[in-house]
């Protein structure tokens, strides 16, 4: 069987839920500037101790974030367990760094792969393959370590990297044996020459594979997810960032890769107290159906406080999609590329037997299918099940396309039913 092959069958799951929630969450959300603050502000690890010392998340409940997320219909979660300053989430043996040695003094890892799986919500870690705070990872040199270009750090420079490698892979096999079934394990990132083999990121597979048969990895250790003959550690999809790809993505004999793009709320991943610039409900239901109407899925940040809570302005955003979702998630689960050109009123996705019209805008009485494939033979609101009519303008004819007359919907039956976009479900002739 082909690299191809194995990785459809290990996505096939995954590219049928197309929702998730990513969650960044550690000892930055103190300061509450960002995940990048010690990089961004050339912290050094004395200075960034405090936050260490005081991290007592005391509302820190995952059942409550697994309601959350279930009932924004999101359908797997993706937690940092530990990022790039190094501070783990989770009881790792092979490091002190950790938060059963702050004042929290417990696996928290733990805890949200209970409540989460509990939930029936696919369980997910994110592990940094950088880390700011092992001796033995480059400082002086490295064009995003704290201490870059500090005189202090200029014997730091990676001379016993294999002795971090040896420590990183330690720690990935704690992941992906003490906390059961793993669905996925995502790394972050190659940058410069810290990529591919500078991880041992053949090996480094190697185990993921063994110890999680059918585990999901991301794209991040380095390689090309799109070539014709992918490298074992070029993952299972693509992960575009805070950008979703005009066309999806495809490899270069055109063929669709599976794909997620990792979106935040607001501008920031981790906790960040002045950012409020938060989209709108709408906007990422447009987003979502958008990736699902390119072959892609959305993984939804949220970034708690320091004291375990999701932003309020989150939470308000999410049980709103929620409220779509729980109408009209039939045009997101298990749906994908309908092969039909995007149209200016909104966006289709396709399952076995149904195209979804995601409409975001008319001005007409009529909406106009396109170059559509398919015959149809009948239409309903998804919402509530409501017939909705398919007839040709008396003049249609006069205006084909390749040839083609298009596909008509009216619109006049269309009630707002939660305040976002409608969906309509338009059933398949498949004779």
């Amino acid at each position: 069987m082909s690299i191809q092959s194995e990785r459809a069958e290990r996505t096939k799951s995954y590219c049928y839920d197309r929702f998730g929630m990513f969650i960044h969450w550690g000892l930055y959300a103190i300061p509450a500037e960002g995940e990048w603050i010690r990089s961004n502000k050339r912290i050094s690890i004395e200075d960034y101790q405090p936050y260490f010392d005081t991290f007592d998340p005391v509302n820190y409940d995952p059942k409550k974030w697994a309601k959350l997320a279930k009932k924004a219909g999101m359908r797997y979660a993706v937690l940092t367990t530990k990022h790039h300053d190094g501070f783990c989430l989770f009881d790792s043996q092979y490091t002190d760094y950790k938060a059963t040695n702050t004042p929290a003094g417990r696996d928290l890892v733990r805890e949200y792969v209970d409540a989460f799986r509990a939930e029936g919500i696919k369980i997910g870690f994110y592990y940094s393959l950088l880390d700011w705070h092992h001796p033995d990872y480059p400082a002086y040199n490295d064009n995003i370590h704290p201490m870059r270009g500090n005189e202090a750090y200029k014997n730091q420079n990676g001379e016993h990297f294999e002795r971090y490698v040896e420590y990183m892979h330690n720690q990935v096999r704690e992941l992906l044996t003490n906390y059961g079934k793993i669905d996925i394990i995502w790394f972050d990132f190659s940058y410069d020459d810290m990529t591919a083999e500078k991880w041992e990121a053949t090996k480094m597979v190697k185990m993921a594979r063994e110890l999680q048969p059918g585990i999901i990895i991301d794209n991040r250790m380095g390689g090309d997810v799109c070539s014709a003959e992918p490298e074992i550690y070029s993952g299972d999809f693509a992960s575009p960032e805070q950008m979703i790809p005009a066309w999806g993505v495809r490899d270069v004999n055109g063929d669709p890769v599976p794909w997620e793009t990792c979106i935040t709320l607001n501008g920031h991943w981790g906790y960040c107290a002045k950012d409020h610039n938060y989209k709108s409900a709408r906007n990422v239901i447009n987003m979502l159906m958008e990736c699902v109407s390119k072959g892609g899925n959305l993984l939804l940040n949220v970034g708690p406080d320091a004291k375990g809570n999701i932003p309020d302005e989150s939470i308000e955003i999410l049980t709103e999609v929620g409220e779509w979702m729980r109408l009209n998630s039939e045009a997101v689960y298990g749906c994908g590329i309908a092969d039909i050109p995007k149209h200016d009123w909104g966006r289709i996705t396709k399952s076995d037997d149904a195209l979804y019209l995601y409409v975001q805008d008319t001005c007409c009485e009529d909406i106009a299918i396109y170059d559509c494939p398919y015959k149809a033979k009948g239409a309903v609101l998804l919402a509530d099940g409501s017939y909705v009519r398919m007839q040709e303008p008396w003049n249609a004819h006069s205006y084909k396309t390749n040839g083609k007359v298009p596909l008509f919907v009216q619109t006049p039956e269309f009630r707002n039913l939660n305040g976002n976009a409608n969906v309509i479900k338009i059933y398949l002739d498949k004779e």
